[in-house]
């Protein structure tokens, strides 16, 4: 797994050990970029981070800030891990936390939402609640789930395009 474009671009990533863990695929990644075009200066938020990817992918863009969130051990262990390996300093926050326990506080511009797939469906309730105080104006959330179960959140849905069995989603609070 590597970072796709950018500062970073071509630089490998680790990944959490085991299968609990299911990176999202360059191909994947590279679509939701070309979805979300310029993401310069924003604040992101990657929740169910494992490998700390997508997060990556944005720094590697041009994103001022990422805070990096997952409850377990071997993620945080690989992000904390790409994190020095690539020299993101400050720019990148690595937190251990589950979406029950206390967020990370601010404004988000974009936010990462990459649940495991058999359990994706059940956050939306929870991120419904958990989310909104957390985005910015014109804030974009990215979900990634399997199409025949998706996670769905009551956000304006700006577009979703399906990638074999995932399904991405971009909600966007103020469409362009």
């Amino acid at each position: 797994m590597r970072v796709i474009a950018g500062e970073l671009g071509g630089r490998r990533l680790r990944a959490p050990r085991g299968r609990g863990t299911r990176p999202t695929s360059d191909r994947t990644r590279e679509a939701i970029f070309s979805i979300l075009g310029d993401v310069r200066g924003a604040r992101v938020l990657d929740l169910f981070a494992g490998s700390g990817a997508l997060a990556i992918e944005a720094l590697s863009r041009g994103a001022a800030q990422a805070v990096l969130v997952d409850r377990d051990l071997g993620a945080i262990r690989a992000m904390l891990d790409n994190v020095a390996e690539l020299d993101l300093g400050t720019r990148a926050i690595v937190k251990r936390s589950d979406l029950r326990d206390e967020l990370p506080t601010g404004e988000f511009d974009l936010v990462f939402v990459d649940p495991p797939y058999a359990r994706a469906a059940s956050f939306g309730p929870l991120l419904d609640r958990r989310l909104p105080p957390l985005l910015g104006a014109r804030a974009r959330v990215v979900t990634e789930s399997d199409h025949r179960d998706p996670l769905t959140l009551s956000l304006p849905l700006g577009r979703e395009r399906r990638y074999g069995d995932t399904l991405i989603r971009v909600y966007e609070l103020a469409p362009a």
